[in-house]
């Protein structure tokens, strides 16, 4: 059995010291990241590429993002999540499975191997979507940390993952832009309460189960700060699976889309869940571990 170095989703809410690395690659490995954008990544939990796509590739994937919120098909996919007030599509997730073209950008050298370079192995890809906020009213991500629930409900034994979360609209600092407490990674917060059955149904529109405290967020936020993440479409934010992050609602005109990519080390795969009655689906959390090439 494998040992649980983070308990959550327990009686009370717990505080416990990271015991993994942040970055497990070699130090010179080579890699579009440079040894200061490592030093910075290991040092905040996260760090920002301005000008990761060209316009015109901005332009493709956008193109496609349209496609599959537009698609009936897709929208009656259950790897679709709708606004709970709006029903408009909030999420599509499992993209590098239903399209081709975003399986082209998990494969880039640009995506991919930032991944392998923080991670310090091959990687695969635990989940993707997209996100949609449209404007008028689209419904934030309430504070969390995403390990809390992948270790939780996906049993991801390690903080061994990184997300990229890739705009394809502009983020300005009005439309739920994403927003991350730096150095917050260092300490894994487990949260207090179990885990629902089928909780993903629910926490995909609302995150209830999971959720850290008030005094526990005003405490980290007093630590840390908050940075808030704006930047033009094309631009990436790379960010550690333990990061306390989240993003207001857009009651804004202007959308905020994104694609967002989860990467796991081959040598961090997935076992039972250490929280939850029930693996989620794997469309959420996936058990094929092939390494993207």
């Amino acid at each position: 059995m494998t040992s649980d170095l983070y308990p959550t989703r327990g009686t009370a809410e717990v505080s416990v010291p990271r015991q993994d690395p942040v970055v497990w690659g070699a130090p010179g490995t080579p890699g579009p990241f440079s040894v200061a954008d490592l030093q910075a990544y290991e040092r905040d939990g996260f760090f920002g590429v301005d000008a990761l796509l060209t316009e015109d590739e901005v332009a493709r994937y956008h193109r496609e993002l349209q496609r599959l919120v537009t698609d009936p098909a897709v929208r009656a996919d259950e790897r679709s999540v709708l606004e709970p007030r709006s029903k408009e599509i909030r999420s599509v997730f499992e993209v590098h499975r239903i399209s081709e073209v975003f399986a082209e950008l998990v494969r880039d050298e640009r995506v991919a191997g930032r991944a392998r370079q923080i991670l310090g192995s091959d990687v695969y890809v635990h989940q993707s979507r997209i996100n949609v906020k449209p404007g008028f009213g689209a419904s934030g991500f309430y504070w969390h940390s995403d390990f809390e629930t992948w270790h939780a409900e996906d049993g991801l034994p390690h903080m061994r993952t990184v997300s990229v979360s890739i705009a394809l609209t502009e983020n300005h600092d009005t439309n739920g832009s994403l927003m991350i407490m730096p150095g917050s990674h260092r300490t894994f917060l487990g949260c207090a309460g179990a885990t629902p059955k089928d909780n993903y149904k629910k926490s995909l529109q609302m995150q209830d189960a999971g959720t850290p405290s008030d005094a526990a967020l005003t405490a980290m936020a007093s630590s840390h700060g908050i940075n808030l993440f704006t930047g033009r479409a094309g631009s990436a934010t790379w960010f550690d699976c333990n990061c306390m992050h989240g993003s207001g609602d857009n009651i804004t005109p202007f959308p905020r889309s994104n694609v967002f990519i989860v990467f796991n080390s081959v040598e961090n795969a997935a076992v039972e869940p250490f929280a939850a009655p029930v693996r989620r689906p794997e469309f959420i959390g996936a058990r094929d571990f092939t390494p993207v090439r």
